[in-house]
């Protein structure tokens, strides 16, 4: 069990391994702010990695990273992850693109939902958040 100010990561022994996320996140706070799916998109609108879902999962972590610093917020204030992605089973590389760019091997909870398409052709994948604010 991790904690900080603003939340508690649990994973039960008596569940299975959670790679990349916890199975439970407990919220210590008042204030929640509702982050949109962010994509690899760029400020022009052009799809950022090809078609590399790491690059992919790296260039939205990147956005989801510049929607957090306009509410003031860190990637520990993260208690909630939805991820849609057209290759839900390559967790492995989604994963490996989030800790790059959090920084860190602590996870909220989370859910990867595959999916058949994105708004954006070309897009792999969107990463959304809950955060509890301080």
């Amino acid at each position: 069990m991790a904690d900080s100010s603003t939340r508690v990561l649990i994973s039960p022994q008596d569940l299975h391994p959670a790679p990349g996320f916890s199975h439970i996140a407990i919220a210590e706070g008042s204030r929640v702010a509702y982050v949109a799916g962010q994509v690899a998109l760029g400020t022009d609108f052009s799809v950022i990695g090809g078609d590399d879902l790491r690059a992919q999962t790296v260039a939205a972590m990147r956005n989801l990273e510049i929607a957090l610093q306009a509410i003031d917020a860190s990637w520990d204030q993260i208690v909630r992850r939805t991820v849609y992605t057209t290759a839900p089973q390559d967790f492995e590389t989604i994963t490996s693109g989030i800790e790059e760019v959090q920084g860190s091997d602590e996870h909220p909870a989370q859910t990867i939902i595959g999916v058949t398409g994105l708004a954006v052709a070309g897009l792999m994948i969107e990463i959304e958040a809950t955060v509890v604010l301080r």
